[in-house]
């Protein structure tokens, strides 16, 4: 039994089983990160915005979870890999046509693109705020004040520019992977196939849009 387990997870259906979970489990994450991040239109100084971060920094069952966090994207992204490398070594030669099949979108064929520029958004996005959290609260045990830290580096166009890129592939990657997760997991697409479009679709929109206006409306001075 444990060998055929084994044997199911090497395959290409069993790997894009994983990366359905993953990318669910993600999900969640990214409902909870931009209701969080979304307080900041109060725009009342961060007061309301600091009492959502300090609990996510100090609430401990958050804090467990930030560990599954941690390994949910490695496992997703590693898993993402290892099916492109496997598809690309099964075509190791190119079509001489280039075919367009009906159904297949250009976000759907370039999900690893999308992803490894998610994954470079992610390593800037930690580095500019969470790691330098994480590290202040084990020094002094307390966090930084993020929402200062956030009106100074959103007012540099550069960082605003790399978030937007980093939102943009996020929402593409989201229209895909939805529906994608949700057929590996064996859901009809015939019977389910439109509610979970267009449910993947507004996800797709309204979770990047909410992430990506954090930084232009401190841009352009609507939050101070």
């Amino acid at each position: 039994m444990s060998y055929r387990k084994n044997t199911l997870i090497k395959t290409s259906i069993g790997r894009k089983i994983v990366m359905a979970l993953s990318g669910l489990f993600l999900i969640s994450f990214l409902i909870v990160h931009a209701s969080i991040n979304a307080l900041i239109f109060y725009n009342d100084n961060g007061e309301i915005f600091g009492i959502g971060a300090h609990f996510m920094a100090t609430n401990p069952i958050i804090r467990t979870i930030e560990v599954f966090l941690i390994i949910g994207f490695i496992i997703h992204i590693v898993q993402g890999y290892m099916l492109w490398y496997k598809n690309k070594k099964a075509r190791p030669v190119g079509y001489a046509v280039n075919k367009n099949i009906s159904g297949v979108t250009w976000y759907s064929k370039s999900m690893t693109l999308l992803g490894t520029l998610l994954l470079l958004f992610l390593v800037i996005h930690t580095r500019n705020f969470w790691i330098p959290n994480r590290i202040h609260q084990f020094q002094f045990g307390e966090e930084l004040p993020l929402y200062k830290m956030m009106i100074e580096k959103f007012t540099n166009p550069v960082e605003v520019v790399i978030y937007l890129i980093g939102c943009s592939s996020l929402a593409w990657h989201l229209a895909h992977g939805f529906q994608s997760a949700f057929r590996s997991l064996g859901g009809n697409p015939n019977k389910f196939n439109s509610l979970i479009l267009n449910f993947g679709y507004a996800f797709a929109i309204i979770i990047p849009l909410t992430l990506a206006m954090m930084p232009i409306s401190i841009y352009v001075g609507w939050i101070k």
